[in-house]
């Protein structure tokens, strides 16, 4: 069964502390990443169409299940699909939550830029590490402001 350029699936849901600096954020994984980086902690996300469709009318159910709890919604992914993960983001951002997405990509369009608040870039590269690494290629910033929010991730060990 083909899937709609026009739909998103996931393969997780849940509500994440760490991701998000600040932030509580509902996070969903977004299935049929073509990134497909080595070692990612996703594997089982690739495959297109798996997961649960994210409608907009579960996420309307999620986010007041959750209102008042969370203050951000993080995409794991979706970006491939622009027009679906659009929706979405006007939707969150029309109940006043902050956005994030998180792409193994280094930039989006600017019509997703302009409905994110934050947006991590970069693909997995084990040995560069993620965020929390000083040598890390991954990016994280606040596009409110456009400051890079690495340091938010480091411990300083």
């Amino acid at each position: 069964m083909p899937v709609s350029p026009t739909s998103l699936h996931y393969s997780a849901e849940q509500v994440v502390w760490q991701e998000v600096p600040g932030e509580v954020a509902l996070a969903y994984t977004i299935t049929g990443c073509p990134v497909g980086c080595k070692g990612c902690h996703s594997v089982d996300s690739w495959p297109v169409g798996s997961g649960s469709p994210l409608t907009q009318e579960h996420l309307a159910q999620q986010l007041q299940k959750y209102r008042g709890l969370i203050t951000c919604v993080l995409f794991l992914g979706g970006e491939w699909q622009p027009t679906a993960l659009l929706k979405l983001l006007k939707q969150v951002r029309n109940e006043g939550l902050e956005t994030c997405l998180y792409t193994g990509y280094e930039s989006v369009s600017i019509s997703l830029r302009e409905q994110l608040t934050y947006l991590k870039t970069g693909p997995w590269i084990a040995a560069r590490g993620g965020l929390e690494s000083p040598t890390t290629n991954q990016r994280f910033y606040d596009l409110r402001t456009r400051q890079l929010l690495n340091c938010k991730f480091q411990t300083g060990e």
